[in-house]
């Protein structure tokens, strides 16, 4: 029985490293700023409005 192995080139899991890395950041800006947009949408509901959703004033600060 024959065993492949396959080497990558050379520089290629650098790349990929760095490639995932800028992915993940930019993941976590658009999370961050989804959360913003949500805490600025919630923030600006009134008491009712939170509780028919079943949130608090509070809970939202601590957004």
């Amino acid at each position: 029985m024959t065993t492949l192995t396959h080497n990558a080139p050379h520089g290629a899991v650098t790349i990929l490293r760095v490639v995932n890395f800028f992915y993940a950041l930019t993941a976590n800006l658009k999370a961050r700023r989804d959360a913003r947009i949500t805490r600025k949408v919630l923030a600006r509901l009134s008491e009712h409005q939170l509780n028919d959703i079943g949130l608090t004033r509070e809970y939202v600060d601590t957004l």
